[in-house]
């Protein structure tokens, strides 16, 4: 027990700071009054004292506040001090590059690649593994000499390739064996080469085109750089496996020279355009936090500035130059920033990951690990860098695995259970199943557009193939949602579906039920939110629904993650997520602020044919039906194995409802009303703050004993410290 005293005794002090600085409680009560109090609570002192934490919690349970009034104190005291004299001012600025020289990047490597004093000569000695390395930043021509006659692939990659250069869609490769690779494609190309041969790396981006030359002799076109790819930071790159490389990016005469048009790697203009497909929901969602909160600490005024891609960068840079506190990003604009010096990374205290889960997923693994590795780990006024890594589902191997390499001793924080769904939320499951419901037949062409999986098979009524039952269930389930929403009178709902495709579709399946954008008081009035949506188009759409001005959002799983709509009664799931985890997101965006809310999947019982898009420009202009396994673009998908996996996770047994779409009266006792407050023994949750003040009383008495225990210790804190 002592240890837990002097640990709320160290911190208490600025505690009650952060109690003072906000105005009559004004930002107390703007958190405490939408969410559960009490977990929230531990995570405040915990943050406040300087530690790492993991939080894992439901969605809508307010974990962006928990880390954003900690982070938001623990800045402004900072900036306080140095306003006083005590430091100089350490807001983000822009400056340098982080690094330098042009040089392969110490902190962008696999553990068995070594790279020598002068960041050109790097080897590995490793007979059985390949180990990788990229450059800190690379544009248009470098040169590297084979100095063994081990094997070896360089190149170029972006920052989300993996180390191992040409086994992804973000890394091209060559090869000593004479292949060229990409994704792990691996195809004949040029020449074998081997030691004292000197390869020339060609990056053509007016064209979009990378080419190799041996010893001065052109190989000629290697890779046409794919669409998804091309606005995207390269970097040269290498894969050794017991070998030793010499790179010559220009600080030394080339040993042959390059084509004409083609300028050396450290003459090269820094950045160049970046374009994000990433919708920057879930950051406009913090950044509001920190405006929400800001707003109640003055002399000196927090500033914060949102970056995200696909807008004009213009304004970011402006901001930058003039000094900011808070940063919120996405990784791309991010890397970019990052990688040309318009944004140092030398003073920052906090590094929070938010929706970590999801970035790993996406890619960005080696994006976290190398900037960490440019944040210094002791500040220059002695504070060490804070780690706070949170998500709606915490608990997998990935992000346990990343905060062993970036988090020290963290605290793991829990705040719900293992993706446990809120006691506000209602999910039910209506079985799609083609061959005992045959309104299918009976449709004619008046269906749901679907997403032409099947345009090559014969899906006519009486085929009893496969394919026609997969075919089926696509109509099924455009009709069961128009079904749902009819049923249940649905005001406002957020319907998700697995692919851009099949959210176009069915978009314009409710415009044809008479619900276009623009029928704002029409039962199917919607709006359509995912990745090839214009950035500006996705925030109108997502503030149209906010608003109520429509009554539908249609979107996919990554456009709708970590968006924050109070209140939203509905969600219906066209298609089960191929993510148990994903299950728990979804419908956690219903039951929000304590108000009930009602999650309907529509679960196909037979198998659906659907879009795995594999190929080079993730399903634009292709119409490759054939099986992945087959080469193509599609993969079968088994609906009724994902539900079993998620009742499994979820240790329960998800009630299903006939395909009336009617919500069993017994399960909930006919006494919901969704997008209300639920009664509970004759009483609601509407003095919420009022139940949870003696708690709050308590705490705040256990503070002032653990600041008067401590005063009466007598000694420093650093003392205290020296004695442990």
């Amino acid at each position: 027990m002592k240890y837990a005293l002097l640990y709320f005794a160290l911190t208490s002090e600025r505690f009650l700071r952060w109690e003072l600085c906000m105005k009559s409680r004004r930002l107390w009560r703007s958190w405490t009054g939408c969410y559960p109090l009490t977990s929230r609570l531990n995570l405040f002192p915990l943050i406040l004292g300087g530690g790492d934490v993991l939080m894992a919690a439901e969605t809508g349970s307010g974990k962006t506040g928990a880390f954003s009034i900690p982070v938001i104190q623990i800045v402004y005291e900072t900036l306080k001090d140095q306003q006083e004299g005590k430091k100089g001012r350490a807001s983000v600025k822009t400056g340098g590059a982080i690094f330098n020289n042009w040089q392969m990047n110490p902190y962008d490597r696999s553990t068995a690649f070594a790279i020598g004093p002068d960041g050109m000569c790097c080897q590995s000695r490793e007979f059985k593994e390949w180990h990788g390395c990229r450059s800190t930043k690379g544009k248009y021509y470098y040169e590297v000499t084979c100095h063994d006659q081990g094997l070896c692939r360089i190149g170029w990659s972006t920052s989300q390739a993996a180390l191992d250069l040409g086994t992804d869609k973000y890394g091209f490769g060559f090869g000593g064996t004479g292949k060229k690779s990409n994704n792990k494609q691996f195809d004949s190309y040029g020449e074998e080469f081997t030691m004292h041969d000197t390869i020339g790396c060609y990056l053509d981006l007016d064209k979009g085109q990378i080419s190799f030359s041996k010893n001065g002799n052109d190989l000629g076109l290697a890779f046409e750089i794919p669409q998804h790819v091309k606005n995207q930071p390269f970097f040269a790159s290498c894969v050794l496996k017991n070998a030793e490389l010499k790179f010559n990016f220009g600080g030394e005469d080339f040993k042959h020279t390059p084509k004409t048009g083609f300028v050396a790697l450290n003459q090269a203009p820094d950045g160049h355009a970046v374009k994000s497909s990433q919708t920057g929901c879930a950051k406009e969602q913090t950044l509001n936090n920190v405006k929400q909160f800001k707003k109640y600490v003055e002399d000196p005024k927090l500033r914060e500035l949102l970056v995200i891609g696909g807008v004009a960068a213009k304004d970011q840079l402006a901001a930058l130059e003039q000094g900011i506190d808070i940063v919120v990003g996405t990784p791309g604009r991010l890397d970019d920033l990052i990688s040309t010096g318009k944004l140092s990374l030398s003073q920052v205290r906090f590094l929070v990951l938010d929706e970590c889960d999801g970035l790993l997923s996406a890619g960005y693994t080696d994006f976290i690990n190398r900037i960490h590795n440019q944040i210094p780990q002791v500040t220059s006024d002695g504070k060490r860098l804070q780690v706070i890594v949170c998500s709606a589902t915490l608990h997998s191997f990935d992000v346990k695995k990343l905060s062993e390499r970036i988090m020290h001793f963290p605290t793991w924080v829990d705040l719900k259970g293992e993706d446990s769904v809120p006691e506000t939320v209602h999910h039910v499951v209506v079985p799609v199943n083609p061959k005992s419901d045959r309104l299918w037949e009976r449709l004619g062409k008046n269906h749901i557009r679907t997403d032409e999986v099947h345009a090559k098979d014969n899906t006519r009524p009486g085929a009893n193939s496969a394919e026609m039952w997969s075919e089926a269930i696509k109509m099924l389930k455009g009709e069961y949602a128009v079904r749902a929403i009819k049923e249940h009178k649905m005001d406002q709902a957020i319907v998700f579906c697995r692919t851009k495709i099949d959210c176009d579709n069915m978009e314009q399946y409710f415009i044809q039920q008479g619900g276009g954008p623009d029928s704002k008081n029409h039962q199917f009035s919607c709006v359509c939110l995912h990745g090839d949506r214009k950035p500006n188009e996705r925030k109108n759409n997502l503030e149209r629904f906010k608003r109520k001005e429509v009554r539908h959002l249609i979107c996919t799983d990554v456009a709708a993650r970590g968006i924050d709509i109070h209140g939203v009664p509905y969600v219906i799931n066209v298609t089960l997520p191929d993510e148990k985890q994903n299950y728990v997101h979804r419908i956690g965006r219903v039951g929000r602020a304590e108000k009930m809310g009602l999650a309907i999947s529509l679960v196909a019982m037979e198998k659906e044919k659907v879009w795995y898009h594999v190929c080079a420009n993730r399903g634009r202009g292709c119409y490759n039906t054939r099986l992945k396994e087959d080469g193509g673009c599609t993969i079968w998908y088994n609906e009724k194995e994902l539900l079993s996996d998620i009742e499994e996770h979820l240790k329960c047994t998800i009630t299903q409802c006939e395909t009336d779409i009617k919500v069993p009266v017994d399960d909930f006792d006919g006494k919901v009303t969704y997008g209300q407050r639920r009664a509970l023994g004759g009483g609601n949750y509407k003095g919420h703050v009022d139940v949870l003040a003696p708690t709050v009383q308590e705490l705040a008495n256990l503070e002032r004993e653990a600041q008067s225990s401590f005063l009466h210790l007598g000694y420093l804190p650093n003392q205290l410290f020296r004695a442990f």
